[in-house]
């Protein structure tokens, strides 16, 4: 098993005011010749928005992207013709494929707008744009793995197609709690977002908004040493 870890602290950050971003990865002003992605996984982004701000309509083409809201609302308009808001316990999926336009913006006149979003490299260029939103249950996530993305050809329950064979998933695990994840193909790897809380991984411990990536296995061990959320991304890595 072979693991590189990205520390909270090591991440890009960007401060435009009306938003405050961290970037996992290379992204914008941040380019970091050693953070470019995890094999099909291009961006992970914590962004904050502020009241009444938010990212004006902007151009996507060949890309799957996720959204997940942590904190408040965030309203969404795009060129296909969908407008509502995505919430706290919801996912949203973009398939960009031959291209698109969309708007991102907080609603709130008070509260700010915390989330994830997650750019994955697709598998085939040039397909039908998609967009597709879900709201999932807490209580499937606790002390298990909730799949909220799965490719368009392996869907799984209730998650969301990309075209990609990647898979998220999304997990609440109690103090003491452990979880193995069995990965789908021998061609991906694992990335584990520490939302919240704290963890350890072979020996590795994780704290808020720290990263792992693992490779070269076919299982990995999440072990709780407090009550943790996380977000696990499954990736084509060769």
């Amino acid at each position: 098993m072979k693991t590189v870890i990205h520390k909270s602290e090591t991440r890009g950050f960007a401060n435009h005011g009306w938003l405050k971003s961290n970037h996992t990865f290379s992204f914008a002003s941040y380019q970091n010749p050693d953070r470019m992605n995890f094999g099909a996984l291009r961006v992970l982004n914590d962004d904050v928005v502020q009241p009444k701000m938010g990212f004006g309509t902007h151009p996507h083409q060949n890309m799957e992207i996720i959204s997940i809201p942590l904190k408040g609302a965030l309203s969404h308009k795009d060129s296909m013709g969908n407008k509502r808001a995505i919430e706290v316990g919801e996912v949203q999926v973009m398939t960009a494929g031959t291209g698109l336009t969309h708007s991102e913006f907080n609603d709130s006149k008070t509260d700010e707008v915390n989330f994830l979003q997650l750019w994955i490299l697709p598998e085939e260029l040039g397909v039908e744009p998609n967009y597709e939103q879900r709201q999932f249950s807490e209580e499937d996530k606790k002390n298990r793995l909730q799949t909220v993305v799965a490719p368009k050809d392996k869907l799984e329950g209730e998650a969301l197609p990309i075209s990609q064979q990647a898979y998220i998933y999304r997990a609440n695990l109690e103090s003491g709690k452990s979880l193995d994840v069995e990965l789908k193909s021998k061609q991906n790897g694992i990335y584990v977002f520490l939302v919240d809380g704290e963890v350890k991984i072979d020996d590795i411990k994780l704290a808020n908004r720290d990263a792992l990536g693992i490779t070269e296995t076919e299982r990995v061990s999440i072990n709780a040493t407090k009550h943790s959320e996380l977000v696990i991304i499954e990736v084509p890595v060769k």
